[in-house]
Parts: structure tokens; C-alpha cells; sequence
């Protein structure tokens, strides 16, 4: 059972302390917003050998021992936090299952607070691609889609990211401009010029959007 709309989770943890019962309510209304951050920046490498969930089960032991010390003096909004918590769960899972291939600094990008692993273009592009298409041309998905991966990963890091977080994570504009320590006015002029970069990139595709859709 999730939590209410009148149900404040810093509150409820101010409440019930380390009631288990408490925080794993808090933690299913979320869970399945994290588990698309997960999905999203999970390695590759490690699909078939990992879940979502398996990485979920650890950040929600980071959580149950960290949430009473976070309520107390709250310092980002709540699922930013859980973000956050879960996002370094991620790179110690990352780091646990590839080493020394992980050194590559272009697998992570630099966030408020630390690194988090990148989106991944395949993700993305898969993403992006029903903003971009209608299901009727569905024929050529599989070739569109490695046309908006490409086009992704032209994008400048950042823009990529405001992306992932906008259109998978769901985040608003605010949530974004704080993840990235940018201004959201800055965000929301990045996001805007992302989409029309990706649509300047892909416009002479045939069949690419579907401005004929009725």
C-alpha cells in the first residue's frame, strides 16, 4: 500500500522512526519511479546478470538505515533524496561487477552531489521515439530508432541528461534544474533546444514524425 496525497513521508518518518512497516510504504509509493532510473542507467553489461529490483533491494537497506538521520535535517526534496540514494547504489553495483572498466569517464556525468551513471542512448532513443513517432509507422521503428540513438549521443552531455530526466524520469523542471545545479530557466532553454536539435538532425527522414497523423 503507497502512501496517500495528504500523507507527508518526512513526517511519517519523524513519526515512526525505523517502523519497518512505515518505511516500506514509503518506499513501494516510489518504487516504481526509482526502478525507471535504474532501467535507464543500469549498464548494458550487466543486463541478464542483474535487475532493477536487485539494485532496488540494496538502496532500500540504504534508505531504512539512513531516513531517520535525513528527517531530522532534510536537505533536498524527498525523492530527490531517494534518488540520490539510489543512484549510488548503482555505482557501487557498477563498480562491484565491472572494476577497472568503469574508469571510463564517459560513463558517468557530474551531478549536484556526485556522479551518477549516464543515460543510456539505447534507452533514450527508445524513449524519445514515441514523442517522435506515431504507432502506425512502426515498420521502420527499429531503423528510426538507431537514427535518434546516434542523434542522442551527438547531444552535449548535459542536454542529454536534462532529456533522461525529463521525458524517462519524469522530473519537472525544477526537480531537473537542482539534480544538475543549473538554473531552471537554464534547464528549460537546454530542454527546448535539445528537442529541435534532435528534430534538425532527423527532419529528412522519411517518415520520422508524424506531422500527417490525424
Amino acid at each position: 500500500m503507497g502512501l496517500s496525497e495528504s500523507e507527508d513521508p518526512i513526517e511519517l518518518i519523524r513519526q515512526g522512526g525505523t517502523d519497518p512497516h512505515v518505511l516500506g510504504r514509503i518506499w513501494d509509493h516510489y518504487r516504481d519511479r526509482l526502478r525507471r532510473v535504474v532501467r535507464l542507467r543500469l549498464d548494458r553489461r550487466l543486463q541478464g546478470r542483474l535487475d532493477s529490483d536487485d539494485v532496488l533491494q540494496e538502496a532500500f537497506l540504504d534508505f531504512r538505515a539512513r531516513a531517520v538521520e535525513y528527517a531530522q535535517k532534510p536537505d533536498m526534496p524527498f525523492f530527490l533524496w531517494l534518488r540520490f540514494l539510489t543512484g549510488q547504489r548503482l555505482q557501487l553495483v557498477h563498480r562491484q561487477h565491472l572494476g577497472t572498466q568503469m574508469r571510463d569517464a564517459g560513463r558517468e556525468v557530474s551531478l549536484y552531489r556526485g556522479a551518477m551513471p549516464q543515460a543510456t542512448s539505447v534507452s533514450l532513443a527508445a524513449q524519445l521515439l514515441g514523442r517522435f513517432t506515431s504507432v502506425t509507422q512502426a515498420v521502420h521503428r527499429a531503423e528510426m530508432q538507431v537514427l535518434l540513438q546516434e542523434a542522442v549521443n551527438a547531444l552535449d552531455p548535459i542536454d542529454r541528461e536534462i532529456l533522461a530526466l525529463r521525458h524517462f524520469e519524469e522530473l519537472s523542471n525544477d526537480e531537473t534544474a537542482q539534480v544538475l545545479d543549473l538554473k531552471p530557466s537554464a534547464v528549460s532553454n537546454r530542454h527546448v533546444r535539445a528537442l529541435k536539435r534532435l528534430r534538425d538532425v532527423l527532419k529528412s527522414t522519411p517518415g520520422f514524425f508524424d506531422q500527417d497523423r490525424k
